[in-house]
């Protein structure tokens, strides 16, 4: 896997913990949806799998989201990095296409 940029960050481990078990079940629908062609499962049963799928990750975006400007965005507000905003708009706006 390539690396997007050069941050990084600790993670505690509850949040990692939440973050990765919803990944897991996550990665456990995509591999269901295969499974679903693989059956050769009916089209729109498979349309609302992959519904769900889209709705599991926007979930785990929002708890990133919400976790990052938790700890991130305020450790970089509060030490005066202005870029932090700019950051987070950009963020924004690229999950909200």
């Amino acid at each position: 896997m390539t690396q997007c940029c050069q941050k990084k960050k600790h993670r505690q481990s509850q949040e990692l913990h939440a973050l990765k078990n919803r990944l897991r079940r996550i990665e456990g629908q995509v591999r269901g949806l295969q499974t679903m062609l693989d059956e050769d499962a009916y089209c729109t049963d498979i349309l609302t799998q992959v519904s769900a799928v889209q709705a599991a990750l926007n979930a785990f975006n929002k708890e990133l989201l919400a976790n990052h400007i938790r700890t991130c965005v305020v450790t970089g507000i509060r030490n005066g990095d202005d870029e932090t905003v700019t950051e987070l708009v950009k963020t924004v706006q690229k999950l909200m296409k």
